[in-house]
């Protein structure tokens, strides 16, 4: 009989000489792949806001482009260290250190202005723009001369666009070699815990630290050839989280096989064979799914998708053709000191396999009560609010941040960054007249030409903090006025604009994105299962679990990072990791399903496949979790929440969504006339089949 081509693959991993081979060519390439990207430097992380195409984007363009000298600003802020009001000797401290700090870091100083409650000053701080970089050298010499130079009672403080640009740089300063560490160690003591094994553990964690590193310089390459920006602590957390997954996947299939088998090889491409499908459809979903962000509007979040798509790969990569000539060579020995070995009594049944037949007893009642479960969970969402205030980006107080907060409580809250009009073709005084009956205007400035252009520019001034959300929802109202208006042609710009331009592209993001990642998954999973039906209705219960995953994690983080808001970041991204990590819970036990259900009853195929994959979905849905939550270790707050909303998605599938809805889905599907699985077996199947009919016998 012909052998399957998955099967030859298995046997040419784990050979004797195969394995050797494959090892020392993949580590050849290790080797090539280091050495030539090794000193390919990661892009730098986008210091603009700014949405392409977006009007406060071509606000900022005409004025760049029609103003004789590019200026960038900064605002410097004293206040009294008790919170007193400043006194006269005070001002004329901040006076005396404006006009030093203008010689010392070659900055134009402006007039000093006091607060109405005398409780505060700022001053504002130009000078000539050459580069990005340039300004922040700037920023630092302007914040350095100031702790070299304090003021007896007075705090001064640097506060504005490029300031809390700079700050958001030094809040990343060895950041992402400290999640390294954290998510090192969360996988290593998971997968000590797992094994029980001082031995097995090192090799699944080498495996994957080598793919790490080498998505890393992947991403590195692709973010320099495409002008992609991403952040590096992400991929390295999809790295580490996938990969140990897959690792935990294909050594627990080979420990079963182990006690099937006298020869390690042949038990190591047995499991190799039945995993591959398992692993290749977890892989090419979360791959695809992460391949949908590239369609989207926001840089950043394109960046992300691309170069983690791209990371994952690398992950399957090495878990499939690395880990099995490694741990073949390593052979029997590497799980001392709980060495499985042919004949060991094999537990019938385990606490998963319990629960699996506990909830099928009543599968259509237990069904109905988990659905609400998470419908209810899910329901948080409806009182769940889109975008974070300037101040809250930061999970820990930040120079910027602390000076903004001292300037909205004691001037008046537009006047430090006002909304940016242009317009042309229109009755400029009528524009404005209108704009001042606007509701929380405060007072409208007046127009002057830009340069040499058509284009008329003037400031609206707002009642509200130009970081809240009511600021944006001002710039909407203006928007609609000059609309309404038949005003000719109306730009509107400035920090508030910007945040609006970016809060309603990520929600479009959202909008294109999401069903595309569903029908994704609803194709993989139609594949998998060979049942467009059974497809359908486990797509249903993976969205609704990562609907109730984003409701609680929303209802959480308000309390862990005291934010009333989730970040505009975070919904589309929990959505992609959600959806596309946590159908691979849902991918394994339903292959397993499928597998023994060839020789089996459907009831007995479900507890046995909860029981053989309860530990290993648990331990990987563990290490996910916990990798996602080493998140928390970095200071912005979106990717705080992002690792705590997706960390307490990973456990509901694992315990709620594996452990007991499924089965009583499976067990409702049982009911109807129709099959739940087709009946086409995949070349994996067919190898690992004998193994798996006397592994059903021995356990039916």
């Amino acid at each position: 009989m012909k052998v399957p081509v998955i099967s030859r693959v298995g046997d040419s991993l784990t050979s004797r000489r195969g394995a050797r081979i494959w090892a020392a060519g993949i580590f050849a390439v290790i080797l090539v792949l280091f050495g030539a990207l090794s000193s390919v430097q990661a892009p730098e992380r986008s210091a603009s806001s700014l949405v392409g195409h977006s009007d406060s984007a071509k606000v900022a363009q005409l004025i760049d482009a029609n103003t004789s000298e590019s200026k960038t600003s900064a605002l410097l802020v004293a206040s009294r260290e008790d919170g007193q009001v400043l006194s006269i000797d005070d001002r004329a401290t901040v006076d005396h250190q404006a006009e030093a700090l203008s010689d010392a870091a070659k900055v134009v100083a402006g007039r000093t202005m006091a607060s109405e409650d005398q409780q505060a000053a700022m001053v504002p701080l130009s000078w000539n723009s050459v580069s990005d970089e340039a300004d922040r050298e700037t920023l630092k010499a302007i914040r350095g001369w100031i702790q070299e130079h304090p003021s007896d009672g007075l705090q001064l403080q640097v506060t504005g666009s490029i300031a809390f640009a700079v700050d958001v740089t030094n809040a990343f300063a060895g950041a992402d070699f400290t999640l390294l560490a954290v998510t090192v160690g969360i996988v290593a003591v998971l997968l000590i815990l797992t094994y029980r094994s001082p031995v097995l553990w090192l090799i699944p964690l080498v495996v994957v630290a080598l793919a790490d590193r080498s998505a890393s310089l992947v991403a590195n390459l692709l973010g320099n050839a495409f002008d992609l920006h991403f952040d590096s602590g992400v991929l390295s957390v999809l790295v580490f989280g996938a990969g140990t997954n897959y690792a935990l996947l294909l050594i627990s299939r080979y420990r079963d096989e182990l006690q099937q088998s006298d020869g390690h090889r042949q038990a190591l491409s047995k499991a190799w064979a039945a995993s591959f499908e398992a692993i290749l459809t977890s892989n090419l979903t979360v791959v695809l799914a992460l391949l949908t962000l590239s369609l989207a509007v926001m840089e950043d979040t394109r960046g992300l998708g691309i170069v983690c798509a791209a990371g994952l790969l690398i992950a399957a990569i090495f878990a499939l053709f690395l880990l099995p000539p490694v741990l073949a060579m390593a052979g029997r020995k590497a799980f001392w000191p709980l060495i499985p070995l042919p004949g060991q009594e094999i537990k019938k049944e385990n606490i998963f396999g319990r629960a699996a037949r506990a909830v099928m007893t009543r599968p259509g009642l237990n069904l109905a009560a988990l659905s609400v479960l998470l419908l209810v969970l899910a329901s948080a969402l409806t009182g769940t609010r889109i975008g974070l205030d300037q101040s809250q980006q930061f999970r820990t107080a930040t120079e910027s941040s602390t000076a903004m907060a001292t300037l909205a409580e004691h001037f008046p809250a537009g006047e430090t960054q006002p909304i940016t009009v242009l317009a042309q073709d229109t009755d400029i005084d009528a524009l404005r007249h209108g704009f001042a009956g606007v509701e929380n205007v405060k007072r409208v400035g007046e127009a002057s030409q830009l340069g040499n252009t058509q284009w008329q520019q003037f400031s609206v001034i707002s009642e509200v903090d130009p970081s809240a959300a009511e600021a944006q929802g001002l710039v909407a109202d203006l928007r609609d006025a000059a609309a309404s208006s038949h005003a000719g042609q109306v730009l509107i710009g400035g920090q508030s604009a910007e945040q609006l331009d970016s809060h309603q592209m990520h929600l479009r993001d959202l909008y294109v994105i999401a069903p595309l990642i569903m029908m994704i998954c609803f194709v993989m999973l139609g594949w998998l299962t060979r049942s467009w039906r059974t497809a359908l209705a486990l797509g249903v219960v993976n969205l609704l679990s990562a609907a109730a995953a984003v409701g609680l994690g929303s209802l959480v983080s308000s309390v862990v990072f005291e934010a009333d808001a989730l970040d505009v970041q975070v919904p589309l991204l929990a959505f992609v990791f959600l959806v596309a990590l946590g159908v691979d819970y849902t991918i394994f036990l339903t292959q397993r399903v499928r597998q023994d259900a060839q020789a089996l009853e459907l009831h007995e195929a479900v507890a046995l496949a909860a029981s053989r994959t309860g530990s290993v979905i648990t331990s990987a849905g563990l290490v996910l979790a916990g990798v996602f939550a080493a998140l928390a270790t970095l200071p912005l707050t979106v990717l705080g929440q992002l690792g705590l909303i997706v960390g307490l998605g990973v456990l509901l599938d694992t315990f709620v969504v594996r452990t007991l809805l499924l089965p009583a889905l499976f067990a409702v599907l049982g009911t109807a006339k129709r099959p739940v699985f087709g009946h086409v077996s995949s070349p994996a199947e067919a190898a690992a089949g004998p193994s798996l009919q006397k592994e059903s016998n021995i356990n039916a």
